[in-house]
């Protein structure tokens, strides 16, 4: 573990943070535990910040940022994220204006220009505040006294560009409530900047002062005193309420500071708004098993099989292709990738393969490990008990980039069981930092995260999930390949997309949220140096690879570092795809399988 040294921001390992990127990326976090779609500026943030810090660890000896602090808002901000709501978004195009507003359909919203006109607002807005057509600032039920802060705050989102965002608390019209106000800055289609506004009138959810004690530690009286902070009264107003003297109040909210880990009133009053705005939600709870992956235009339905684990467990698993055909292992990679295009998977019919898809622990009704249990190993286990099941004794594997791991795992912990290895995307062992920076940033916040910030990356993982339910599978795949056009082309594609949106139903819908199991895979064996397990296979089976050129987690670069370390594998290129090659070129995949397949 990595101590800080007493007195000092420097570590054991000499990284460095200092106080003023701490408070930034704390400050990020806590927006990201409001609302999700802030996850890119904390990504961007946390790369600036962090970056430049890898470069001064040992590949091997990584804990970077055991910052009891940082770490301890992770937690504190995970806890949040829990009681987000994760209901699935509209992915339809809207026009412009709506598009604004869509995602704040649950608070009110609206749209002020540089006249402090309503250039727009949602439903929730005009039903709540009563707005006419021709609103303005002023026609919003704030206190008179407040409007003020509220009109200088939306002149310096307009005026200055080195900030683009503001939260307010102001008093309501209304007695004894208060108005939390999201500012934004955004420009509309016709160019026009216009200032984002989300409010909520807050009001304290039944037992809150019950969460505050459990989540920060607190007395009855600490609790009960943060909540009147929050209701902005003064420390002399608290006194008088509770019969104290005004220097045992502030004795009091020290006290409360030093447990929330805070520097001052204003800080610690913003860490229980969010936990306000997050204990107002709940995530909704699963709605009983489904037994069938259903496709939605032309992916035919496929019935899920169950198996009972030795420990108990339920473990899943899809069969695609011909039910009796020659039998083909199918690792659909951490996104749960379990269908194929629609004509693929008729292909693999109509060439006689049975295609059998396991379902990992942690995903669609296969049941979680417990905390003690080595992931990776149930994880190889479930898959060899799937094919004893299917009467299965030597077949080929396709894997899907990081996958490829558990492909030679696989194949080195059970000899003549299998024929042959397809690497789709494939990654092998990353054994030099570089490799980590290279990749395009989500990539690299997420696997570097779990190389260099493992303790942290629960929450990172976590909060990409709840952006992904929240801004829809399409947003967030454009978002996370974004820079790789192939990878949105292929995903485009009607059929991909089908398969894609349907089979990862099984680690992100309505009633499944694999974040956990999904955490548990990047920090268990992938991302250490499998080098030996890759090397104890050669000259025992084929081991293809088949990458494309405009792979996001392996750039080129990278894959030529592959090519050189491991001459004895089998190379394929495709200049016009990326991490999602397989969908894009599967028909070379099942050719190439026919071969090994032939042998």
């Amino acid at each position: 573990m990595t101590k800080r040294r007493p007195g000092t921001d420097q570590y054991d390992n000499g990284v460095t943070l200092s106080e003023e990127d701490r408070a930034a990326a704390i400050d990020r976090l806590y927006d990201v535990a409001l609302d999700p779609a802030r996850y890119e500026a904390l990504l961007d943030h946390w790369e600036s910040t962090v970056g430049p810090l890898r470069a001064q660890v040992d590949l091997n000896a990584p804990h970077l940022l055991d910052d009891p602090r940082i770490a301890a808002h992770f937690r504190r901000a995970t806890e949040f994220l829990d009681r987000v709501d994760i209901s699935g978004a509209n992915e339809a195009s809207l026009p412009d204006i709506e598009a604004i507003l869509a995602p704040f359909d649950r608070v009110a919203a609206v749209l002020l220009d540089r006249t402090h006109a309503v250039r727009a607002s949602n439903a929730t807005a005009r039903q709540l505040m009563g707005l006419n057509a021709n609103a303005s600032l002023t026609d919003i039920p704030i206190h008179v006294s407040d409007v003020g802060t509220v009109a200088d705050a939306l002149t310096l989102l307009f005026e200055d560009r080195n900030k683009d965002s503001a939260v307010l608390r102001v008093r309501a019209r209304r007695a004894d409530h208060l108005i939390v106000f999201r500012l934004q800055r955004c420009m509309a289609a016709d160019g026009t900047v216009l200032v984002l506004a989300a409010s909520n009138e807050v009001n304290l959810p039944v037992g809150f002062c019950d969460i505050l004690r459990q989540a920060f530690d607190l007395t009855a009286t600490e609790a009960d005193i943060l909540c009147h902070l929050v209701d902005c009264h003064s420390v002399n107003e608290i006194a008088a309420s509770r019969a104290r003297s005004v220097d045992t109040i502030r004795a009091q909210i020290k006290s409360i500071l030093a447990k929330t880990e805070t520097h001052s009133q204003l800080e610690l009053v913003r860490l229980a708004l969010s936990m306000i705005d997050m204990t107002a939600m709940t995530v909704r709870s699963a709605t009983g098993p489904k037994d069938v992956c259903r496709g939605s235009a032309t992916l035919a339905e496929r019935d899920f099989h169950s198996l009972t684990a030795p420990d108990g467990r339920r473990v899943d698993y899809l069969v695609l292709g011909a039910p009796q055909g020659r039998p083909v292992l199918y690792l659909p990679l951490d996104f749960g990738l379990v269908r194929w295009p629609a004509s693929a998977e008729a292909c693999a019919t109509t060439r006689g393969l049975r295609i059998i898809v396991p379902l990992r622990p942690g995903y669609g009704f296969s049941d979680m490990v417990g905390r003690g249990v080595d992931y990776d190993s149930t994880l190889l286990s479930d898959t060899m008990m799937v094919l004893r099941a299917e009467g299965v004794t030597r077949c080929p594997i396709i894997a899907l980039s990081g996958d490829t791991y558990y492909a030679v795992r696989l194949a080195r912990d059970n000899p003549g069981a299998f024929s042959g290895i397809i690497a789709c995307s494939g990654m092998l062992p990353l054994t030099r930092r570089e490799q980590f920076e290279r990749m395009d940033k989500w990539h690299r916040f997420i696997l570097a995260g779990a190389k260099y910030t493992p303790h942290l990356l629960p929450f990172m993982v976590k909060a990409g999930f709840l952006l992904a339910q929240k801004i829809g599978k399409r947003g967030f795949i454009h978002a996370v390949y974004g820079k790789s056009a192939a990878d949105i082309a292929t995903f485009e594609d009607r059929e991909v997309y089908e398969a894609f949106v349907t089979g990862s139903d099984v680690a992100l819908s309505d009633t499944h949220c694999a974040h956990d199991a999904f955490s548990r895979q990047l920090v268990s064996g992938q991302l250490e140096d499998w080098s030996a397990h890759l090397l104890a296979l050669r000259n025992e089976l084929p081991i293809i690879l088949m990458n494309g050129a405009q792979d996001p987690q392996v750039p080129m670069e990278t894959y030529e570092d592959f090519q050189r370390e491991y001459r004895w594998i089998e190379f394929h290129l495709f200049a016009d795809a990326g991490q999602l090659a397989f969908f894009r070129h599967w028909r070379d995949v099942l050719d190439r399988l026919d071969a090994l397949l032939a042998d």
